[in-house]
């Protein structure tokens, strides 16, 4: 399932992913820090969107209360969540 994700609070716009039985691909961040948010992408590659979020949840950028990882582990969540639905 292709997913779609709004983002709040950073630089990047929105991140889009696949998702199938909880297993996160393709991560790709429109706008943010091209070299960390590439580098992101390229670490979850094919891990489990709980793992993601038990590593990233909580990540803060310059004490925006949030990051762009941060972000993300919110998004492969609410995703995996729709999905199961």
């Amino acid at each position: 399932m292709k997913y779609q994700f709004i983002t709040k609070g950073v630089c990047a716009k929105g991140i889009q992913f696949d998702i199938n039985d909880g297993i996160v691909t393709n991560v790709e961040f429109m706008g943010g820090c091209p070299g960390n948010t590439k580098a992101v992408a390229k670490l979850v590659d094919g891990m489990k969107a709980d793992r993601i979020a038990e590593i990233l949840l909580g990540n803060d950028c310059a004490g925006k209360g949030t990051s762009c990882a941060d972000q993300l582990a919110k998004a492969v969540l609410e995703a995996k969540e729709k999905e199961i639905a």
